[in-house]
């Protein structure tokens, strides 16, 4: 039996008895914020008057910076600046999850507020109509760090019949992944699907189609639903894009990326420009494709378990073995989208989005 947390073993029926209390015209806002790591997220609540009608009913607020990997204790003060806001699936209406920006305490965005800078991006390329939709897999752990379900000494059986598997001697976990899902449909969270992955406890779900900036947005919340549905459930989603040594496939965050001029007639031409473009700034994107500057992925992109070796950029109609995928429909339909498979799990999506208008689009 896996491992799981002894707050996941809490009596839920208690739990249930005063979540049922009602809370008259207050309403819990929680905050949720990047921290120091461009990882982790952190978040903290407290209590509006009445409920948010829009972003601007909610308040700027700070916390502790010095706590989050994000100041000096001499100078702690951190600003929260709501920027999307969403509805709560844990504390239910009228109760709200917003996202915010982390400011300095001289207004400067910190260092792992990489928003500011994609909305900059955003906002110059907003005529050509920028569509995403990634693809964040993922791997559930115990809390010992061990994979979900794999026996305890030991490992499962081969790759081959877990992806998009049924049944419990493949699928490992579907209880997170289906009520995951409902969070993030209740949430408002523009989430498109979810699969069983190639290596055993992994999954993926797709977050799109989204516009600009709003890529960002809605993933990290839906990153931020997956790692509190996992609490709930006394195990941890991890987003290392090699969990495993050996014979296992990575995890990472594909991006799907399309412009107006793609989706229309003759687009295929203009999907090309744009991988000729990336193609000159392979060593580029790497930098940015993972939260350490490429250190993470060279464990992943390797040009097996289907990546491409991070040495090398590649491009192909169907292959799963290049940096760059042109879908086979795309192919013949000569119009439609890219995908990038380049960017690691752990990837910040503000920074995937921002490179690749601006080497696609700016440059």
């Amino acid at each position: 039996m896996a491992s799981v947390s002894n707050s996941s073993r809490l009596n839920k029926t208690v739990r249930q008895q005063y979540m049922s209390l009602p809370q008259g015209e207050k309403c819990q806002v929680t905050y949720i914020w990047i921290d120091g790591t461009g990882e982790g997220l952190r978040n903290k609540t407290r209590t509006l008057d009445s409920e948010p009608k829009s972003i601007e009913d909610i308040p700027e607020w700070n916390f502790d910076g010095s706590s989050t990997y994000q100041a000096e204790g001499s100078n702690s003060d951190m600003y929260l600046v709501p920027v999307c806001m969403f509805r709560d699936p844990f504390t239910l209406d009228p109760n709200k999850l917003v996202l915010c920006e982390v400011l300095k305490y001289n207004r400067i965005p910190a260092e792992t507020n990489h928003r500011a800078h994609c909305k900059k991006v955003m906002d110059q390329v907003k005529d050509h109509c920028l569509w995403f939709g990634l693809e964040q897999e993922y791997t559930l752990l115990g809390v010992d760090g061990h994979p979900f379900s794999w026996p305890s000494k030991g490992y499962p059986a081969p790759q081959g019949p877990y992806y998009c598997a049924v049944g419990a001697d493949n699928a490992y976990g579907r209880d997170i992944v289906e009520c995951h899902y409902k969070a993030c449909l209740y949430a408002g969270v523009k989430i498109f699907g979810t699969n069983a992955e190639v290596m055993p406890s992994q999954w993926e779900f797709q977050v799109g189609t989204c516009e600009g900036i709003e890529m960002g947005d809605h993933l990290w919340v839906a990153r931020f639903l997956l790692h509190r549905v996992c609490e709930d459930f006394g195990v941890v989603a991890t987003l290392d894009p090699k969990p495993m040594k050996g014979n296992w496939n990575g995890t990472g965050c594909h991006a799907n990326v399309s412009t107006k001029q793609m989706r229309e007639e003759g687009g295929l031409q203009y999907i090309e420009q744009a991988i000729k473009k990336l193609s000159e700034k392979h060593a580029e994107h790497i930098k940015v494709y993972d939260p350490h500057g490429g250190q993470d992925n060279i464990r992943r992109l390797t040009g097996h378990h289907e990546t491409s070796s991070i040495e090398k950029f590649s491009y192909g109609v169907a292959s799963r073995g290049t940096s760059i995928r042109i879908p086979r429909q795309v192919g013949q339909e000569k119009k439609g989208y890219f995908e990038d498979r380049r960017p690691a799990a752990n990837c910040d999506p503000y920074c995937v989005t921002a490179a690749i208008a601006s080497t696609c689009l700016l440059e």
